[in-house]
């Protein structure tokens, strides 16, 4: 599935882990380089050593996405190390507890928030000027299974992935003509280290709970991270504003 395209400039947030470990693994096999970016230093410089010991290029930075100051910090690391940044993966998110929209505190839903709609948006927003300036770029956002539905999760993750998918098809629109593509994955039930905590009993959950009998195969990080390879390559070259089930068909039932 890899198109040639080596030596690229990938900045993958959430990347000491799961699915985004997975993908930046995968970036730095076909020869791009990558910015490893997570929120937990030990996780990340990880997957850099994994990526230099199979002779690839990686750099770490570790800090709170949804604080702007971090968001330019990656920025900068990719355009000095890398000469620009060519591939964005907004991956890195987490999950709320299942609560019903009367049981969401304030924390819950800013937090959520925070990390899943709006540190997408400063990285994007701190990479579009260096990407503009070279006339091409690609972003990928890692939505959910809950971008798609109201049946999936609590009510701040749901409006969370909503809000990714209406930022993934925003940026689309707006910066097509300026060689820029934005498309976004839409995992369902994956193998990683995110664990929910909720209230079984609560209204939440318990609403939820026929819904998940459609979960279909849990899939591996690197089922999701393949797809997030193919958006992000120039075989999806006229692929823009898409919203890509990784589901195992959940979406279609």
């Amino acid at each position: 599935m890899t198109d040639g395209v080596n030596g690229r400039s990938v900045i993958v947030t959430g990347a000491g882990s799961g699915i985004g470990r997975a993908a930046a693994l995968a970036f730095a096999a076909q020869g791009d380089r990558v910015v490893v970016a997570d929120l937990n230093a030990e996780g990340a410089d990880a997957v850099v050593t994994e990526i230099e010991a199979a002779g690839g290029t990686a750099v770490a930075v570790t800090g709170d996405l949804s604080e702007q100051a971090v968001a330019d910090r990656v920025t900068a690391t990719a355009v000095e190390r890398f000469g620009g940044v060519d591939v964005l993966v907004n991956n890195a998110g987490i999950m709320d507890s299942m609560s019903a929209l009367a049981d969401v505190s304030d924390a819950e839903w800013e937090r959520v928030l925070r990390v899943n709609l709006t540190a997408p948006f400063l990285l994007t927003r701190a990479v579009l000027p260096h990407m503009l300036a070279a006339g091409r770029g690609t972003v990928v956002n890692t939505a959910s299974e809950a971008a798609l539905r109201g049946s999936a999760a609590g009510a701040a993750y749901t409006a969370s992935k909503h809000g990714v998918v209406g930022l993934t098809k925003s940026l689309a629109v707006m910066y097509r003509k300026n060689g820029i593509r934005a498309n976004a994955v839409c995992p369902g039930g994956t193998a990683t280290a995110i664990t929910v905590d909720a209230d079984a009993a609560a209204h939440g959950p318990a609403a939820l709970g026929p819904h998940f009998v459609n979960l279909g195969r849990v899939s591996r990080p690197e089922e999701q991270a393949a797809a997030i390879l193919f958006l992000a390559s120039d075989a999806a070259s006229n692929v823009n504003g898409a919203i890509l089930p990784v589901d195992d068909g959940w979406s279609a039932v």
